[in-house]
């Protein structure tokens, strides 16, 4: 008889994630050592875990004989489950799915406060997850790696800002994945308390990336800009000051939470404005072929005339289409020191290469490129492979 190995978690018989007071929103971690029983965990593709005892594990718990008879003549007896609900259930195509249905029982960090775009763009990623605000970016990477939630949205780039190099900085420093891409349309509004008039608003708080997208609007209106940690945080602010002559750039549902008026719709310089969400897991997906994939990969290059055209050549040669390239200096070595015989030692930054390409690594094509690009590259990380998104 084959055997099928299931991969398996031992725990103890008591849990390790105790369940919050009432009124507190934060569980605590508890590791018991003390039970020496262990029981056993199957593991599924769900985000859903039940914790579910063998049936002969369970105290007075009986088993039934069923009689074979074998070639011989003789009766051969076997135990059998009486509650047919224990076996585990096969794994079905949606299981496997980066996109599990409507998100349900998915919690999603974002930064920034209830209303924030980073919200919409969970939302429109997982409609019925659970969102869960964090102040900062890295706190949101720190959630998933400790299991507080199963994702995090952080914003990449924006078509008027362009990138967002605190994400790319977070992206090498932490281990996570990229699973999905959320293209999001921004709107940014300008509010303010009701009944404030335009020419009352002296001052006008967001997020710097909004502000930035913003610039020559808020310039022709002669109103002083202040940064704020997020957009949907900067109406709260006002919401919550009273005062007349500040005003807020945010987006028209975080008017509608904080009760704010909406002073002037589509503020941003260009109509045509979307920011580009990056969805980050524990686990990477399973790429594949039937839709259209991006994969997004970190480099170093070694020192060598020609050596980022040599790296973007591996691309080329095989028709891979390079979507976005981006260069970082490296925090930990940022110089690099060139000898050369002729003219001396020269010192230039030493870079790192962020790149996306329109492939799956379910392509033979994109597996052969990077097997060739690691002839030039010192370093190399795939950071994901993951369907593209379109802009609705």
């Amino acid at each position: 008889m084959a055997l099928r190995c299931v991969p398996i978690l031992f725990y103890p018989q008591k849990p390790l994630l105790e369940t919050p007071d009432s009124g507190s929103s934060r569980g605590r971690i508890v590791l018991d050592l003390r039970s020496s029983k262990l029981k056993c965990l199957a593991l599924g593709a769900s985000t859903q875990r039940a914790f579910v005892l063998v049936e002969d594990e369970k105290p007075g718990a009986k088993t039934s004989l069923t009689g074979k008879i074998g070639e011989d003549g003789s009766t051969v007896s076997r135990a059998v489950h009486k509650n047919l609900n224990l076996f585990p259930k096969p794994l079905s195509i949606t299981d496997l799915s980066p996109f599990p249905a409507n998100g349900s029982n998915v919690r999603v960090a974002y930064q920034g406060n209830p209303g924030a775009y980073g919200e919409d763009a969970a939302l429109k990623a997982y409609p019925d997850c659970e969102t869960v605000p964090c102040d900062q970016f890295e706190a949101a990477f720190n959630a998933v790696e400790l299991w507080l939630v199963d994702k995090a949205v952080l914003p990449i780039e924006n078509s008027v800002g362009g990138s967002i190099h605190r994400t790319y900085d977070l992206l090498l420093r932490h281990r996570l994945h990229i699973v999905r891409e959320v293209q999001l349309v921004v709107h940014h509004c300008l509010l303010a308390l009701p009944g404030v008039t335009m020419p009352e608003v002296k001052l006008v708080f967001s997020h710097p990336q909004a502000l930035a997208q913003c610039e020559m609007a808020l310039t022709n209106l002669g109103i002083n800009r202040v940064n704020a940690d997020d957009s949907a945080g900067a109406a709260l602010m006002v919401a919550s000051s009273g005062k007349r002559d500040m005003g807020a750039i945010a987006s028209a549902r975080a008017a509608a939470l904080y009760g704010l008026d909406i002073l002037v719709e589509k503020i941003q310089d260009e109509d045509e404005n979307v920011t580009r969400y990056l969805v980050l897991a524990r686990e990477p997906i399973i790429p594949g072929t039937d839709r259209v994939y991006k994969t997004s990969i970190v480099f170093t290059l070694e020192e060598g005339p020609g050596m980022l055209f040599k790296a973007l050549a591996v691309f080329s040669l095989r028709g891979i289409n390079l979507s976005k390239i981006e260069s970082r200096p490296q925090k930990r070595r940022p110089l690099r020191v060139v000898d050369d015989s002729n003219r001396g030692s020269a010192i230039s930054f030493d870079y790192l290469f962020y790149i996306d390409f329109e492939a799956s690594m379910a392509e033979l094509r994109a597996r052969n490129a990077l097997e060739h690009l690691q002839e030039y590259a010192g370093f190399l990380r795939v950071l994901g492979s993951y369907p593209m998104d379109i802009v609705l």
